[in-house]
C-alpha cells in the first residue's frame, strides 16, 4: 500500500571515506561515512474531502484551490471529492494523507469509517482544517483523531495566536506570536494531555474564548498507527490568500504525508532555559567562538571553536529538548555531564556530546554519542529532516543512562561506565565547532525528572 512507505521515506546511503573531521578540528580515524538523507521525492498524493452534512463554509472552494496550488508548487498531487464512496481500503491506499476540509456532521457510514480506521492503522495521514472538528460526533475514534470536538465560537475577530512549537513544519515560519483574524473555535475538551500543541489562543486578545486561558488551536499527534494534524484556522476565504496561513497549512500537510518529521508527543512540564523571553543571562561562553542571537529567539554559531554552556547548576535526572537546524554539511553538538570550566575541552574530556553533523562516521554523525556509540542509523535516517529544516532532540538523562530522541523517534540508548564521565551531575552546552559551520538552535527547555519516577511521554522506542 502506498502510504506504508511513510516512515522509510528518507533513505541514507553509506559510502566509504578516507577520513572524517573530529570535534574541534582533531583528525579522525578513517571510517565509514554517512551521507545526509536525501530529501524525499515530492510525489505525495493527498485526498481533500469536504463533504458537509451541517453548516457549509463558503471558503471550501478556495481551500481546495489553495491546496491544489500548494501541491503544484511543492510537488504533491491533490484529488478533491465530496463522495464518501471514496473511503474504501483500495482507494485510500493510493493516498499519503487525507485532508478533512471544513467537513461538518455525519459524513461517513460505518463501512467507510472502518476503511478510514484501517487506512490510519496502516500508517496513513490525516489533516483536519477548521470545521473538521465539527464532524462525526458519534464516532469516538474520529474524536481521538481530530483531537477535540467543536463547542462554540464568537464572531470573527482578530486574535493573538501564541506559537508553542517553532520546529514543526506547520509553525516553523512563525514568530513567538501570530496576529490573525478568523473564527475562533472553542472546544468541548482541552486536548493538551493527548496531543502535541503547536499553537494556542491568547484569550485576553479577543472576546468569546471559554477554555479558561489554555486554548490550543493547532496540534499534531501520532494516532493509532498514523499521523494527524489539526488547525482551527481556515474559516474565512481571506485565510487562503494569507501567506502565513498557507505555509501553516502546507506544513501540516507535509507532516501528515510524512514528507517532514516532527516530535508530536504530548509535551508538559518543561521550563525554558533559552528562548526569546529568557535571553542568555544564565549562559556562558568558553573559547573564542560565539553564538549570535536573532530577535526571534534563534541562536546561530559564529566564528571559531567554542562552547556556550548553561551555568546555573549541575544537572541530574532531566529531559532536555531543543530545536536545531543545519545550513548544509555543518558540524555542532550538544554536550552534557561536564564540569564548569572556561576551557571548552573540559566538555570534550569529561562529558558526552550528542552529535549534530550531516556527514561523518556512524559514531560521529547526527544522533551519535560522539566517538562512543552510533545512533540507530535506520531509525535516525527515517526521522531526520534535511539541512534547511528544523529538527527536535530530546536528550534524557537518568542516572548513567542517556537516551536520545530525534523528532519523537528514539535513536540512541547509551549507558555510561566511565567514572570520569559520570552523567549523575554536570552542565549542558552547545558547541560552536568552527568558522565554516553554521548551526541554529532555539527553544531550549528542561524538565526535571527527579521525583518523576522515570515517568515519560508513553511511546515505544522507534515510534514517534
Amino acid at each position: 500500500m502506498r502510504h506504508t512507505r511513510r516512515r522509510g521515506i528518507r533513505s541514507s546511503v553509506l559510502t566509504a571515506a578516507a577520513s572524517a573531521v573530529l570535534l574541534l578540528g582533531v583528525t579522525a580515524i578513517p571510517g565509514q561515512a554517512a551521507t545526509p538523507p536525501d530529501k524525499p521525492r515530492a510525489d505525495e498524493h493527498i485526498l481533500v474531502f469536504s463533504k458537509t452534512a451541517g453548516f457549509r463554509h463558503d471558503s471550501i472552494p478556495r481551500g481546495i484551490a489553495t491546496l491544489r496550488q500548494l501541491g503544484a508548487e511543492n510537488g504533491f498531487t491533490v484529488d478533491a471529492t465530496e463522495d464518501a464512496g471514496a473511503f474504501t481500503p483500495d482507494n485510500l491506499a493510493a493516498y499519503d494523507a487525507v485532508v478533512f476540509l471544513s467537513t461538518t456532521g455525519d459524513v461517513l457510514d460505518e463501512e467507510q469509517q472502518a476503511a478510514f480506521e484501517g487506512y490510519i492503522a496502516e500508517g496513513g495521514g490525516y489533516a483536519g482544517v477548521h470545521a473538521a472538528a465539527d464532524t462525526e460526533y458519534d464516532w469516538p475514534w474520529y474524536g481521538g483523531l481530530v483531537g477535540a470536538y467543536f463547542d462554540s465560537h464568537p464572531l470573527i475577530q482578530p486574535a493573538t495566536v501564541e506559537v508553542e512549537d517553532r520546529a514543526h513544519p506547520a509553525t516553523s515560519h512563525l514568530g513567538d506570536s501570530w496576529q490573525r483574524t478568523d473564527e475562533w473555535y472553542n472546544y468541548r475538551t482541552n486536548p493538551r494531555d493527548r496531543v502535541h500543541v503547536l499553537a494556542a489562543l491568547d484569550e485576553g486578545s479577543y472576546t468569546g474564548g471559554n477554555m479558561g486561558g489554555d486554548h490550543p488551536i493547532a496540534w499534531c499527534q501520532e494516532y493509532e498507527g498514523g499521523r494527524a494534524f489539526y488547525t482551527g484556522s481556515g474559516h474565512t476565504k481571506e485565510s487562503y490568500r494569507d501567506a502565513a496561513f498557507r505555509a501553516h497549512l502546507l506544513g501540516g500537510v507535509r507532516y501528515a504525508t510524512g514528507a517532514a518529521d516532527a516530535d508530536c508527543r504530548p509535551e508538559n512540564g518543561y521550563a525554558p532555559v533559552y528562548d526569546s523571553g529568557t535571553g542568555l543571562g544564565e549562559w556562558r561562553q568558553a573559547g573564542p567562538g560565539r553564538f549570535e542571537e536573532a530577535g526571534d529567539g534563534t541562536l546561530t554559531t559564529v566564528g571559531g571553536m567554542g562552547l556556550l554552556w548553561y551555568g546555573t547548576e549541575q544537572l541530574s535526572g532531566y529531559s532536555l529538548k531543543l530545536d536545531w537546524k543545519l545550513t548544509g554539511d555543518d558540524n555542532s553538538g550538544v554536550f552534557i555531564g561536564f564540569p564548569a570550566s572556561d576551557d571548552p575541552w573540559s566538555a570534550v574530556e569529561r562529558g558526552y556530546e550528542i552529535q549534530i553533523d550531516a556527514t561523518d562516521a556512524p559514531e560521529k554523525t547526527t544522533g551519535a554519542v560522539y566517538g562512543f556509540q552510533s545512533a540507530d542509523l535506520a531509525a535516525r535516517d527515517a526521522a531526520l529532516n534535511p539541512p534547511g529544516e528544523w529538527n527536535t532532540y530530546e536528550i534524557r538523562v537518568e542516572g548513567e543512562r542517556l537516551q536520545v530522541w530525534l523528532n519523537g523517534v528514539q535513536i540512541n540508548d547509551f549507558t555510561n561506565t566511565d567514572p570520569a564521565r559520570s552523567l549523575t551531575d554536570g552542565h549542558l552546552g552547545l558547541q560552536n565547532h568552527g568558522d565554516e559551520d553554521e548551526v541554529a538552535f532555539r527553544d531550549i527547555r528542561l524538565k526535571d525528572l527527579k521525583g518523576d519516577h522515570g515517568a515519560h511521554d508513553s511511546r515505544p522506542a522507534h515510534a514517534g
